[in-house]
This record gives structure tokens, C-alpha cells and sequence, in this order.
């Protein structure tokens, strides 16, 4: 069975979407600072406090101009490297800690990712992979002082250009100079779209083996391509994956099926959006032979 957590980054009203989630025994809800527009974490704290067992997934990394006008002014970032809107270094981490923990009125937060850490990787994989060290001594100190549980990355798409699984291990290790580390869970896209890490994982390669394997969760962002896949697919492509299955449900149902995956990230307008969702996640995974097959046709057709 695939977890059903909530990710807010597409929530038109996040604390409506966190209500119905939260309601409906959501185990996880996923935000960042700069989701709607900076709003979201504020927006879902009074959910967060009415249901203390829901686990909180936050982010450090990208941030509003607002934030990086509060970082510098209170000495937590250079002017220069405030431009960018985004920063893994060590005392921005410790500030937007702080931040997130204020916002989401939470005095420790079970997950912190560092989000999109390659967002300005230029192609320096060592100087990239220092920086994410830098991020990861300063998680591990959070974690130290029992401000959160566990923390980890996500990412659009460096696992494909910028580091590995085992890089994260490796890194981690070197932050806590210990083998016993912080690190939790990943995060990454995986769905009709991104269907390449499922057709690594189907031989035991890639990211979400090699997450799962270290005991990592893995999470999957966008499962429905930011709502984009219930338009994409046809009805063939649906009845294909599974008789029956409309295409949102055929879509999910294969980002479900991922081997290796803990869970999948929705954003849910309705109760009935959820419980659709939810009914999906709730069925037994397709077949490997049929993961296999959707996956090397839809890659065919895209290498084509």
C-alpha cells in the first residue's frame, strides 16, 4: 500500500486542502516557505495544531523577496547571494528553521528537505555537493537540538544531473561524522511524465531502489503532472494501465505501483478528489511485467 500525503505547492486554498486531508487521516502534509506566494505555511497551521499526529514536511532553499529582505536584515544572508532567491547555505538553513517553525506554529518539524539544492548547480559537482554538505551539518545540528526529526532533499531533477542517492548517504555521513545520520527521505517527480526512475527501479537502479534500500522514504511530487496528465491521457493509454480506470485514476495508479516508493503527494480540491485518490493508493500495485511495459512504451515515445 502507497502512503496518500498532501503537497501543497498547487493548493488553491491550502488550508481548505489540509482540512479535507487532515480529516481524512492524512498521514503528511508537504509545504515551503514560498508556496502561495509565501502564504501556505501560515494558512495550514491552524490544521496542523487541531490534528498534532498529521507529520509536517517543510523546505529550506528557494524564498520570496520578503525573505530575503528578513535574511539579510537579520544576518543570515548576504545581500549578493540574497539576489538569487535561493540558498542552502548553513545560516540561512538555521534561520528559515526558525521561520518555518514560527509560521507553522510547530515546535519541531518531522521533516525539513532542502529544496531544489542544485537550483544554481553550473555544472561543479563538487562544489555543489560542498554546499549541500554545508546544508547538512546545519540539519544535523537542528536535529541535535530536537528542532526537527529528520530532514532530506527534494528535488525536480537532480538525481538525473547533480548527485545520487549514495552521494546523500556519503554527504550526510560527512556532516554528522557519524555512520547514525539525520537523513530521512527524498523527494522527486515520478509519474507518466517522469516515468524513468519507475523503469529504474523495476531493475533494482536509480533513485527510488537505492532510497528505498538505505531505508529512506521516497516521496513522489506531481503523481498528475500539476493536473496536466488527466488531460494527456487518452482512454486507450488508461484502459491499457488498468479496464476501467478514467485517466486520473490510471495515472496515480501507476506512480502507486513504483517499487521502492513510500508515498505519493497530491493536492486535493474536494473531499471526493481525496477519497478518489485514496481508494487508488489503497490497491494492491499493478503488476512489474505491466509497470515494465507502459514504461519502455511511453519512454519509446519519447526518445522518438
Amino acid at each position: 500500500m502507497t502512503l496518500l500525503g498532501l503537497g501543497t505547492y498547487r493548493s488553491r486554498d491550502a488550508a481548505h486542502s489540509a482540512r479535507i486531508a487532515a480529516a481524512a487521516g492524512c498521514p503528511l502534509i508537504d509545504t515551503a516557505p514560498v508556496y502561495g506566494h509565501g502564504t501556505h505555511q501560515s494558512a495550514i497551521a491552524s490544521t496542523l495544531e487541531a490534528h498534532p499526529q498529521v507529520r509536517i514536511a517543510s523546505k529550506v532553499g528557494h524564498m520570496t523577496p520578503g525573505h530575503a529582505e528578513v535574511a539579510v536584515s537579520s544576518g543570515a544572508l548576504a545581500t549578493e547571494e540574497a539576489r538569487g532567491l535561493h540558498s542552502i547555505a548553513a545560516d540561512y538553513v538555521r534561520h528559515q528553521i526558525a521561520m518555518n517553525r514560527l509560521e507553522l506554529r510547530r515546535p519541531r518539524l518531522d521533516l525539513v528537505f532542502l529544496h531544489n539544492p542544485d537550483h544554481h548547480h553550473d555544472g561543479d559537482r563538487d562544489g555543489l555537493h560542498d554546499r549541500i554538505r554545508g546544508g547538512f551539518i546545519a540539519l544535523e545540528e537542528a536535529r541535535a537540538e530536537g528542532l526537527i526529526t529528520g530532514y532530506g532533499v527534494a528535488t525536480w531533477s537532480g538525481f538525473t544531473e547533480a548527485f545520487s542517492v549514495p552521494d546523500l548517504l556519503r554527504l550526510s555521513r560527512e556532516a554528522s561524522g557519524s555512520p547514525e545520520t539525520g537523513l530521512a527521505a527524498v523527494q522527486l517527480p515520478v509519474s507518466l511524465v517522469n516515468i524513468a526512475p519507475i523503469k529504474d527501479a523495476l531493475t533494482g537502479s536509480g533513485p527510488l531502489a537505492e532510497a528505498h534500500e538505505a531505508g529512506l522514504e521516497v516521496w513522489a511530487s506531481a503523481p498528475l503532472h500539476g493536473g496536466k496528465l488527466v488531460h494527456l491521457v487518452n482512454e486507450r493509454l488508461a484502459h491499457h494501465i488498468s479496464d476501467g480506470a478514467s485517466p486520473a485514476e490510471a495515472a496515480l495508479m501507476v506512480t502507486a505501483s513504483a517499487p521502492g516508493l513510500t508515498g505519493m503527494l497530491i493536492s486535493a480540491s474536494s473531499a471526493g478528489h481525496w477519497l478518489s485518490a485514496a481508494s487508488v493508493a489503497g490497491r494492491p500495485p499493478l503488476p512489474e511485467n505491466r509497470l515494465k511495459d507502459i514504461s519502455d512504451l511511453l519512454l519509446s515515445r519519447e526518445n522518438a
